[in-house]
């Protein structure tokens, strides 16, 4: 074990049964969300890992996926305020962040009053953040990356916890601008959803059709999420899971190994992904009931953290060569 992970010796049973009671808590939470988004089990528990080690995530699905239902269930299960906007190119800073009025009082003085914008909330969903402009993305990325909004000159602090869940159409593009890549560095993760096999859209045909709809209830209260948030940070990691993140993510960077996959490899990720790694697989393993986290974590979660830091060569690229199928190669390694 690593010993700048580990735990103090007199907080061993503190840990453990908080760990115990948090993962109850999770696991209940992933329940209740199941009763309302069907066939999306992976991007529920990415969504979730996201969320639990404080992380903002990028959602990556053609409409109709239920990804503003995911949000909208996640905000009710986890206690947790949320708000949607979307985003649009004529979608202002000011229209996210809120600004500030010139008011007149009844003896005739007159002060500037601060009206605060939806960003202020707890979980905020960001529908299609690459249609608006990339001063209104940096506006909003800003406020991801330092928990506070600038209005002039005055800055205001964001609730606690803060997350963004920004989606994307990965097919249409016209119109859009896409995000550059230290601003997709900014999110933990990018969770491609998918289309729902067929069994899972019989259900949603059957349960959502008819005239009874299923509203999720709270499971999460007050500060538990952020509770849960701190705890990730205590729980130990192997060293074999330190070296695995290492080995992969340097494995992911060009110049670091002369073969294959990384010779296909344009740029890759930095330190932020291995940080990034380190926070995510210690969240899955409490999520599912574990006081620690395995390789095999670091391999569930390689792609999702590392897919939107990377790019491939021209030449790759024309071959056919994908990111996730890099990424794939550079986990067979460590299996």
């Amino acid at each position: 074990m690593s010993v700048m992970n580990k735990p103090i010796g007199a907080d061993d049973a503190a840990v453990v049964a908080e760990a115990e009671a948090a993962a109850e808590k999770m696991v209940a939470a992933r329940e209740e969300i199941g009763r309302v988004i069907f066939g999306q089990e992976s991007v529920v528990e990415r969504t979730l890992v996201t969320l639990l080690a404080g992380g903002h995530g990028l959602l990556v699905g053609v409409p109709g996926l239920a990804k503003t239902m995911l949000v909208s269930t996640l905000g009710t299960v986890l206690g947790l305020d949320s708000r949607r906007i979307q985003f649009t190119p004529d979608l202002m800073p000011s229209d996210i962040l809120g600004a500030e009025v010139l008011e007149q009082a009844p003896d005739g003085t007159r002060t500037f009053r601060f009206i605060r914008g939806p960003i202020f909330t707890q979980l905020l969903m960001a529908d299609e953040i690459n249609r608006a402009s990339p001063r209104t993305q940096s506006a909003l990325l800003q406020a991801m990356q330092e928990g506070h909004v600038t209005v002039a000159g005055q800055s205001h602090d964001l609730p606690q916890p803060f997350h963004v869940l920004a989606t994307q159409n990965p097919l249409e593009h016209e119109g859009t601008y896409p995000l550059p890549e230290a601003q997709l560095d900014r999110f933990l993760m990018q969770i491609d959803v998918l289309y729902p096999d067929r069994e899972a859209e019989r259900r949603i045909l059957l349960e959502t059709t008819g005239a009874m709809d299923v509203e999720p209830s709270p499971v999460l209260a007050g500060g538990d999420l952020a509770r849960f948030q701190q705890l990730v940070r205590r729980l130990p990691v192997g060293e074999s899971v330190v070296e695995a993140i290492l080995d992969l993510v340097r494995a992911a960077r060009p110049g670091e190994d002369a073969g294959e996959p990384a010779s296909a490899i344009a740029w890759g990720p930095g330190p932020r992904a291995s940080q990034a790694l380190m926070l995510t697989v210690r969240a899955r393993a409490l999520i599912e009931g574990r006081l620690a986290p395995s390789v095999d974590d670091v391999l569930a979660l390689a792609e999702p953290v590392l897919q939107h830091r990377m790019a491939l060569t021209f030449a790759a690229r024309a071959d056919g060569r994908t990111v996730p199928g890099v990424i794939e190669g550079l986990t067979a390694r460590l299996r």
